[in-house]
């Protein structure tokens, strides 16, 4: 996929400029690009306080492949296995949520999250009959509340 590679070639780029170690690794997942930095002993430096500075450079990434390319990308950008480990940590808080909603009756709103963070919860608790999710509030303060289905 020419994204990826443009996206590859971008990260390789930085990762030289800031001396940094790191093995890329281009997959496709639902149509969407997606690279892999592992490897590295200062990756944890380029994720940053909860995943900010690889939200930072997912954007960079994303306009680095729009300006090459002339079409607006969705790539995904993970950073020694940080997103994948938050998808199954917010997988878990919004299966266990949706479960607590449904034996309480009470509706669940959960702290501001990313638009990454607030899909994952929401996928989450689509699995779980009874129950639902929507987002409320302005960005950077948007919210998952989760409630009993009619």
């Amino acid at each position: 996929m020419r994204e990826g590679d443009i996206a590859a070639d971008y990260l390789e780029e930085l990762l030289d400029i800031l001396d940094y170690d790191g093995d890329l690794e281009m997959n496709v997942e639902a149509g969407r690009a997606v690279v892999s930095i592992d490897g590295g002993d200062d990756l944890d430096k380029l994720v940053g306080e909860r995943g900010a500075v690889l939200e930072a450079l997912q954007e960079l990434t994303r306009l680095a492949v729009q300006q090459a390319s002339g079409n607006r990308s969705r790539l995904m950008l993970d950073i020694a296995g940080w997103r994948k480990n938050r998808r199954a940590e917010l997988t878990a808080l919004g299966t266990r949520t949706a479960k607590e909603v449904l034996e309480t009756g009470q509706s669940v709103r959960l702290r501001p999250m990313t638009p990454f963070e607030r899909k994952v919860v929401h996928d989450a608790v689509a699995k779980i009959k009874g129950v639902s999710s929507e987002s409320e509030g302005e960005e950077p303060r948007r919210q998952v509340v989760i409630f009993r289905s009619a």
